[in-house]
């Protein structure tokens, strides 16, 4: 399996991607359809939309891991620099600890749908796990969304021990990758 189709999103069969319309497009969509009034609310196409002080649609601001009882572990997304600090700078994980990521981001400019997160993680070059996250369809809002995933629980022994690779990315319903990094952790008996 190249690399390629290693980090591609999975494919649900008979689920074909809608029609890609603009922001006005959808706010005008059928206005006298409850349920679709309804879909429209939850974008938050009601309200005026957001910043557009980046050329980008999705802004993502940070993805943190979350452990129960300690400070979350953060990485910064926001800028070029920082995805450079994090693709320099590996984390510790303590083996058997229950754990969750959650990001931050923002949407600008237009409806983003179905945003989706994916993630190989790979140790002495061999893929040991991939994540397939639905973050879900958003529309642009001067306030960031935040997102938790599903609680996972990080490998434990002597033999999950050691330095893991990973590679991230954040892929919308079109096929558009909005951002796409390289990182690393450890996963240790301990936090240290």
């Amino acid at each position: 399996m190249s690399e390629e189709e290693d980090f591609a999103p999975s494919e649900t069969t008979g689920y074909k991607v809608g029609e890609k319309k603009t922001l006005d497009e959808y706010k005008n969509l059928d206005a006298t359809d409850e349920s679709l009034n309804k879909w429209k609310e939850s974008l938050g196409l009601h309200r005026e939309s957001g910043p557009s002080d980046d050329p980008r649609r999705v802004v993502i601001l940070q993805i943190a891991l979350e452990v129960a009882g300690r400070p979350d572990v953060v990485l910064d997304l926001s800028t070029k620099e920082a995805l450079e600090n994090v693709k320099n700078t590996p984390f510790v994980i303590k083996e058997g600890v229950s754990y969750r990521l959650k990001v931050k981001f923002r949407i600008q400019h237009d409806v983003v749908a179905g945003l989706k997160y994916l993630q190989v993680v790979k140790r002495k070059g061999i893929r040991v796990d991939k994540t397939e996250e639905m973050i879900g369809s958003y529309g642009p809002n001067s306030e960031p969304y935040e997102k938790k995933f599903q609680l996972e629980e990080a490998p434990s022994g002597m033999l999950a021990r050691g330095h893991y690779e990973a590679k991230s990315k954040f892929i919308d319903d079109d096929n558009a990758t909005h951002i796409e990094w390289n990182w690393s952790f450890d996963i240790k008996k301990d936090w240290n």
